[in-house]
């Protein structure tokens, strides 16, 4: 680059006028880090401005999210669909400048960032997608997927926890294209971080086993291009280039303060920065020289057709793996998706298996990864218990030299194909925002599984799924009291009902093996939206069927008055029921029915799915006037929406005892249930 001053005054410039005009945002950050900027996207980032999503672009992540104004300056500078007028709607409602990044929202942005160490994160995910499906699919002479993840981190994603998971991991994985840059300024909200950050970020990455630049000027955009370039040759360790920067860049008064941090610079201040960095113009007006200078149109377009040549050739020698890629690229479940989950429930119901939904699970997903190559698996050190392993899904594992080994003790890999279950350790959070990145990549549908009381670990990067809209799958096993003798610390109690307040995330807990194998079917075709799976650890009987076609619809009825004998028998009340209390409420069905009172049970393994059905379909499943009862080994709050009588449920952490004394303890009982029903009609 000729004039990289120049470019880098004009995201300084860029920055304090949008965040003086809206009068909110962090100026600081970007104005610091524009030296890195204009030598990672000036240099080196492959990416082409006319079309964000070509496949084998690099990727960009902004893991300190609130200097969104960065990354909005140089999309609007390299040629993006981010006119200045979108500069100037910074922060505004329905702008594409939202506060912080958000991907699908702005042309170029590649995920949503804010909650610090989560960006970082995602990479992780992204330079793991990446690099499996190159071992998935390139071939020699033809190797189609070939790009780097980079990412800009500061202070704040190194002290949140999650930043430790993520590199540990990182570096396991021997991922040679993750280049992260850290915006080392020293400075926090808080000030000074030096009283609360002692970390040696140097020796922390080295002993992670990451390739360690610096420190660096990262003022000096040639040195931190240099470093890029030193970094890109490291092929079998991640790389972390620490730059020394100030924050405030420019800025006579405020540069390496906190008060550059969060707020605007004010109009003097930005007076006396113009002044100091000779920059003349009016707020929000370029010369042309600055977009001659960042203008990446035209690299784009060479950049894109070089690689559209290379999958040509591609194409002609391997058509078959060609169009496998594509569709998996597209997010394009296979023609025979259908054809499958029909026979894995259809399956499920003729067998009539009573067992555990974690082994429901396992048996849906024996299918399910058998006939999709790109679900990609895993579990946070609780393999044996969340039941996530398939014959189809054999240990994902690295050689020394970082390539993917094709075959673990006895479980040989099928040529071209790769290990497609993930040793996550025990990091739930890390793998939660792990899986974001490879959905956000394409490629995968990543799935992963915890108990679901450590949920509360994972729960900020389910909520980011559910935000950027992420086809990620959550198995959470040991659902309730039910687990027994492990206690309240592991029992959930308000898990299931906190996770159905997240907008955008389907909530599935399933009582048999056919509504596991739906839960599961559902999951896959959530293109748009992650899942969680609420699995049960005790077995639970299957519950006979007539039909499975409403099972899809999150809530169905399941039994009527005259399937227990009644006959002719007016409704006198509707027991819902979700996952293992499914059974309390057959049994309490069938005691009600000695008693001449007829009752029917609803299933509703998904109140998400079913919330989403028309009023029509509602009404025929819970009838208008007549009384409900809700069953669940949860809180109660979320059931009372339903218009419910009463809820058997549980409103206390639980208690340490085998699971059969637990529910006589809490009162999950048919009696119990049946009694409750009988006093809600009595009222």
């Amino acid at each position: 680059m000729a004039n990289q001053a120049l470019m880098a005054n004009a995201i300084r410039a860029l920055a304090m006028d949008a965040v003086q005009l809206a009068n909110s945002g962090h100026p600081g950050a970007p104005m610091g880090m524009a030296d890195m900027a204009v030598a990672l996207w000036g240099d080196h980032l492959r990416h082409n401005p006319v079309n964000p999503q070509w496949f084998d672009r690099d990727r960009f992540v902004l893991s300190n999210g609130h200097a969104s104004m960065l990354i909005y300056s140089v999309l609007h500078l390299t040629g993006y669909a981010l006119p200045v007028e979108e500069l100037k709607r910074f922060r505004q409602l329905h702008s594409k400048t939202a506060g912080h990044p958000e991907t699908g929202i702005t042309p170029g942005v590649e995920t949503t960032t804010g909650p610090l160490g989560q960006g970082i994160t995602n990479a992780v995910g992204f330079a793991l997608a990446e690099k499996l499906l190159a071992a998935e699919f390139n071939r020699k002479g033809h190797e189609i997927v070939d790009h780097h993840t980079y990412a800009f981190l500061g202070d704040g994603c190194l002290m949140e926890g999650i930043s430790h998971e993520a590199a540990a991991l990182a570096g396991a994985w021997k991922l040679g294209k993750l280049i992260a840059l850290y915006d080392d300024n020293g400075i926090s909200i808080d000030g000074q971080v030096k009283p609360w950050f002692i970390d040696n970020t140097e020796e922390r990455f080295k002993a992670y086993g990451w390739h360690v630049i610096g420190p660096i000027d990262g003022h000096d955009a040639k040195d931190v291009s240099k470093a890029i370039e030193r970094a890109k040759k490291n092929a079998d360790r991640p790389t972390l280039i620490i730059c020394k920067t100030q924050i405030g860049k420019g800025s006579p008064n405020r540069a390496n303060t906190a008060k550059a941090h969060g707020e605007p610079l004010g109009a003097d201040e930005i007076g006396l920065t113009r002044s100091a960095l000779q920059w003349s113009h009016a707020p929000f007006e370029l010369p042309s020289a600055v977009y001659e200078e960042w203008d990446a149109k035209a690299a784009g377009a060479r950049n894109e057709a070089a690689w559209n040549d290379k999958f040509e050739a591609y194409a002609k020698e391997f058509p078959d793996l060609a169009a496998e890629f594509t569709r998996r690229m597209k997010g394009e479940l296979p023609k025979n998706f259908h054809q499958t989950a029909f026979d894995t429930v259809v399956a499920a119901h003729t067998k009539a298996e009573t067992v555990a939904s974690r082994k429901a699970s396992q048996l849906a997903l024996e299918s399910f990864t058998a006939a999709l190559p790109e679900l990609l698996g895993g579990s946070a050190d609780l393999t044996g218990s969340n039941l996530t392993n398939t014959k189809s899904t054999p240990s994902l594992r690295f050689d020394s030299h970082g390539a993917v080994v094709r075959s673990e003790g006895n479980e040989q890999i099928p040529d071209g194909s790769i290990g497609r279950h993930i040793n996550y350790g025990v990091r739930e959070f890390g793998m939660a925002a792990i899986m974001n990145g490879v959905a956000l990549h394409g490629g995968f549908i990543p799935y992963g599984g915890t108990f679901l009381t450590f949920s509360d670990y994972s729960r900020n990067a389910i909520r980011m799924a559910a935000l950027m809209k992420q086809r990620v799958i959550h198995v959470f096993t040991h659902d309730s009291i039910g687990l027994g003798e492990d206690g309240p610390t592991h029992q959930s109690i308000e898990h299931a009902a906190s996770l159905r307040l997240i907008p955008n995330l389907d909530v599935w807990r399933p009582g048999d093996t056919a509504e596991t194998a739906v839960a599961w079917a559902i999951a896959l075709q959530n293109a748009d939206r992650p899942t969680a799976l609420l699995l049960s650890r005790q077995n639970l009987p299957y519950s006979p069927k007539k039909d499975l076609s409403d099972i899809s619809k999150g809530a169905y009825v399941l039994s009527e008055p005259e399937d227990v004998g009644l006959k002719n028998k007016k409704l006198k009340a509707v027991i819902i029921a979700t996952g293992s209390e499914v059974q309390l409420a057959l049994r309490a069905q069938e005691l009600l029915a000695a008693k001449k009172i007829g009752v029917r049970v609803v299933s509703m393994p998904s109140t998400t799915t079913f919330d989403r059905q028309d009023v029509a379909y509602k009404k025929s499943v819970l009838p208008k006037g007549t009384p409900r009862i809700a069953v669940e080994m949860g809180c109660t709050d979320g059931w009372w929406k339903y218009g419910v009588a009463a809820v058997v449920g549980i409103d206390t952490y639980g208690e340490s005892a085998p699971a059969g004394v637990l529910f006589k303890h809490f009162g999950f009982t048919a009696e119990n249930v049946a009694a409750t029903v009988e006093a809600a009609l009595a009222r």
